[in-house]
């Protein structure tokens, strides 16, 4: 009995990553506000009521894509940490700007290699799509490894904290309890202000605002990245 329940899980597993690789496809071809489960299984020889015993409605199979494409950036992000750390090893310690600007281009290098799904996550809404909760954790990877550093950085004491109005100290202070414990106010408003820059910069550049404008777009965003690591108190190399 148990083999038999172990190839069917291999069967299902097989059969849903193949539902999804064609709708990532239609999302490149069409869009995702054109995403549609019938044509799915029409281009997996699949009869629609099969398929839909894997995703019950269309919102279902874009949000397992939605979760997918969050997991994927994420995971680039943390990627690009555990790199860094295995260099630290070999080479000492990289200061607290290097990292976000490391982490900040392996964010950008996945959207780059991934357009359609970035478009899925950062791009227009789909009319008529609600995420739902499974998608916030998936969504905040790349932003809690962002706060990481900059709570590594502030432990450290190697954070200078940045200006804050007073008028948005208890917004700081309430994002802060909400979902960076560890970092001052002063430097949570301006990683909210950061994250927003950063992601801007990518839709940008991936969305086509750069062309006929920016050349050197790595370079810009290399040193934008470095820029923003600054407006949240991250030391460079050398700074005392």
């Amino acid at each position: 009995m148990s083999t038999i329940r172990g190839a069917r899980e291999r069967a299902r597993i097989e059969v849903t990553a193949a539902i999804k690789d064609e709708a990532r496809k239609q999302l490149a071809d069409e869009g995702a506000p054109k995403l549609s489960l019938r044509a799915v299984a029409r281009e997996l020889g699949m009869v629609s009521s099969a398929l839909y015993r894997y995703f019950p409605s269309r919102d279902d199979l874009l949000t397992a894509l939605i979760v997918d494409a969050f997991d994927a950036i994420g995971a680039a992000a943390e990627q690009a940490v555990a790199e860094q750390a295995a260099g630290e090893r070999a080479a000492g310690e990289v200061p607290p700007a290097e990292r976000w600007v490391a982490v900040s281009c392996a964010v950008r290098g996945w959207a780059l290699a991934h357009p359609h799904e970035y478009a899925l996550i950062y791009g227009s809404p789909v009319p008529g799509y609600i995420a739902p909760m499974d998608t916030v954790g998936p969504a905040a990877r790349v932003g809690m490894v962002l706060i990481d550093i900059v709570r590594g950085a502030y432990r450290a004491g190697d954070l200078t904290l940045p200006p804050l109005a007073d008028e948005l100290r208890a917004d700081a202070e309430r994002m802060a309890a909400d979902f960076a414990e560890g970092v001052p106010p002063e430097s949570v408003a301006a990683l909210v202000a950061a994250w927003a820059q950063l992601f801007g910069l990518i839709s940008f550049e991936l969305f086509g605002q750069f062309n006929r404008v920016v050349e050197e777009r790595e370079a810009l965003f290399r040193q934008t990245a470095g820029e923003l690591a600054r407006s949240v108190g991250l030391r460079d190399a050398g700074t005392a």
